[in-house]
């Protein structure tokens, strides 16, 4: 299987959806051959074309898994991460990175450097 192939889903008849990046710790999703049903993490990352759907439509999905922590949007056009965690009940905390920051991502225990997210980017500017 081809990890680009592993798709969000929740149950086999549910609808699903192929996040840029996906992380479960959950035994179940370990053997899973066809989609996770357990993520911690899911990123996303935002191109003109994918934004609204993943700001929206994914988000809206994405909010009602209970095992999700995190949900992370990282900007393909400038350098810029958001970050959504969960709280307390149906509270969802929002935390915005921009140069400089130092981005943390507590479900995983992992921190970085914004700037690591973008090596090698080259961003195009419109005239």
């Amino acid at each position: 299987m081809n990890v680009s192939d592993v798709k969000m889903q929740l149950t086999a008849q549910s609808r699903y959806y192929y996040p840029d990046v996906i992380v479960s710790c959950d035994p179940e999703d370990l053997n899973a051959c066809n989609f996770i049903q357990h993520p911690k993490l899911i990123t996303e990352v935002l191109s003109p074309a994918t934004s609204a759907k993943d700001r929206g439509e994914k988000f809206t999905y994405y909010l009602t898994i209970p095992s999700l922590q995190e949900y992370i949007l990282i900007d393909s056009e400038q350098i810029s991460v958001e970050r959504y965690c969960r709280g307390e009940g149906r509270m969802w905390l929002y935390y915005p990175y921009t140069a400089g920051d130092i981005v943390t991502l507590s479900s995983i225990k992992f921190e970085c450097p914004i700037e690591l997210l973008y090596e090698g980017v080259v961003f195009t500017t419109e005239e």
